[in-house]
């Protein structure tokens, strides 16, 4: 079995490329997705977040209200660290329990390739879990057209979201290989099933790393 961790900034095609390699035939766990999972009512993160954070976040029917807490901790540093404390190892048990769980589902575990598609893969260390690292990048300028285009942000407000983030090129550091997504879709595309050929095809080497 070889595992990916596959990260990137933000607007810089990491959905757009685990999307594609999911379509290549790699088996894609979204971190955002499990996120979202381990604070459904009745899970203990939602408990221990009511705890930290006050009960008001929680809404009648007993979900989270995700924008309350977003106002809470994305203006306070130390409060999305306490948050962050609370949730990723609940998303890496997760991530973890569906990675044995595609295991044992498949007639030939040693043929799998699992993505795991992750905005935070580096800033939590869990680069390490994995095989090999993979990086979405493209340059600043087009980061702030895509942000303005796609979120109808000004520059100033695409600028600071890309400033609350880790730089690209200390992600790009960890990487094995660097996805180019500065071009067109098709050209992303292209790129990625040249990778994932070579990455197939030497899938024995990045395995025995480990």
């Amino acid at each position: 079995m070889l595992t990916i961790g596959l990260t990137g900034g933000i607007a810089c095609g990491k959905s757009t490329a685990s999307a594609h390699l999911a379509r290549l035939g790699a088996h894609r766990i979204d971190a955002d997705e499990l996120a979202r999972d381990v604070v459904f009512p009745g899970r203990p993160a939602l408990a221990e977040i009511a705890a930290s954070f006050g009960s008001g976040l929680i809404r009648p029917d007993g979900t989270l209200d995700r924008k309350a807490l977003a106002r809470i901790v994305f203006s306070d540093n130390s409060r999305l660290e306490r948050l962050n404390r609370i949730i990723h190892p609940y998303i890496f048990e997760e991530e973890s329990r569906q990675i044995a769980a595609l295991a044992g589902k498949s007639d030939d575990p040693a043929d799998l390739t699992i993505v795991v598609d992750a905005a935070l893969l580096i800033e939590t260390g869990r680069h390490a879990a994995y095989d090999l690292v993979l990086v979405a990048y493209c340059p600043e300028r087009i980061q702030l057209q895509r942000l303005k285009a796609r979120d109808g942000f000004s520059r100033d407000q695409a600028r600071q979201r890309i400033l609350r983030q880790t730089p690209q090129m200390e992600k790009v550091d960890y990487a094995d290989f660097v996805i180019s997504t500065s071009g067109s879709k098709a050209e992303t595309k292209r790129h990625i099933e040249h990778l994932w050929k070579i990455i197939q095809l030497e899938r024995d080497r990045w395995i025995s790393r480990k």
